[in-house]
């Protein structure tokens, strides 16, 4: 039994130790070593070469290295009847969850406009909004928009999601489909998208849909850079639609020297590292995955290829 091991980040030793950590006995080939394709019977991989998934007769799991699968969907057609698991483990939430809540409340305390003045050599205090009057808007209710969510909603804020279908989430109002997607725009006045890339979600922030949210609305993008209309965006924000912006996805990564984000007044952005999976975690959740197979049940997480997630 060999599990075949895939990223886009030189992280291959930490995988490795944490693999012989916790089972020694699981031989563990990292990309493009592959070896004989009839021993491997899991991948976990992160964009991989378009084929390669069909070579391997003997798989009986495909484990994301993130939290997406989008990048399994690029890479061609997927082995048919194969389980696809997301990657869902401890670090990877936590550390998002971080993220959401820094951007959230550097938006939220005026910090986009301290370093503005701060460069102009400008001693200015400007007034606090309370959180109870900040409300809170998350776009995507899976587990990491779930745990952004609670975590926020401690602060103060008023706190709403927006899903697919209904969420049950204490202290979190629920907004769900399409027909209630322009109610939850409208009272948000910090939005965070974390939804999963699908047809359906693709554009999904667009001129239509940042029109509908309050003048001067925040903006935290941590979910996939296709789902942001980056014209319609970089209008907003120069209307003053969109006061601000925390972008750390974008259609093009890496980001091109000439895109305007680099260096507008109303942006922070990051290279894609909002949430990186924990190779010392991740690896305890596939082995459990592995395990439950093994035992002839269905892995936790799986994907449903009709809906994208």
């Amino acid at each position: 039994m060999a599990l075949l091991f895939k990223t886009d980040i030189d992280r291959g030793t930490a995988w490795a130790q944490a693999f012989a950590k916790h089972a020694p006995e699981l031989e563990l080939r990292q990309w493009p070593e592959i070896g004989n394709p009839d021993d491997i019977e899991y991948v976990l991989v992160w964009a991989p070469p378009e084929g390669v998934l069909s070579r391997l007769p003997n798989l009986k799991a495909i484990f994301s290295v993130g939290a997406g699968i989008d990048h399994l969907m690029a890479a061609g057609e997927l082995p048919e009847g194969i389980p696809i698991v997301r990657m869902v483990e401890p670090g990877l939430t936590a550390g998002m969850t971080e993220f959401v809540v820094m951007a959230s409340l550097m938006l939220h305390r005026f910090m986009l406009e301290y370093r503005s003045q701060q460069t102009a050599h400008h001693w200015e205090e400007i007034n606090q909004i309370p959180t109870a009057q900040r409300r809170v808007g998350i776009l995507g209710l899976g587990t990491l928009g779930q745990e952004s969510a609670r975590v926020l909603s401690t602060f103060g804020f008023p706190v709403a999601g927006w899903s697919r279908t209904r969420k049950e989430i204490s202290g979190v109002d629920s907004f769900a489909g399409e027909t209630e997607l322009k109610a939850f725009l409208s009272r948000s006045d910090l939005l965070v998208c974390l939804l999963p890339l699908t047809p359906e979600t693709e554009s999904i922030l667009n001129r239509e849909t940042l029109a509908q949210l309050p003048t001067g609305a925040l903006l935290v993008s941590v979910g996939r850079g296709r789902q942001v209309d980056e014209d319609a965006l970089l209008e907003a924000l120069d209307s003053g639609q969109i006061g601000g912006a925390v972008l750390d996805v974008f259609r093009q990564e890496p980001l091109p020297a000439e895109s305007p984000f680099w260096d507008h007044p109303k942006v922070i952005l990051t290279p894609h590292v909002a949430s990186m999976t924990n190779p010392e975690t991740a690896v305890l959740a596939v082995l459990d995955n592995i395990a439950r197979i093994k035992k002839g049940d269905a892995p936790s997480h799986t994907v449903d290829l009709k809906r994208g997630y």
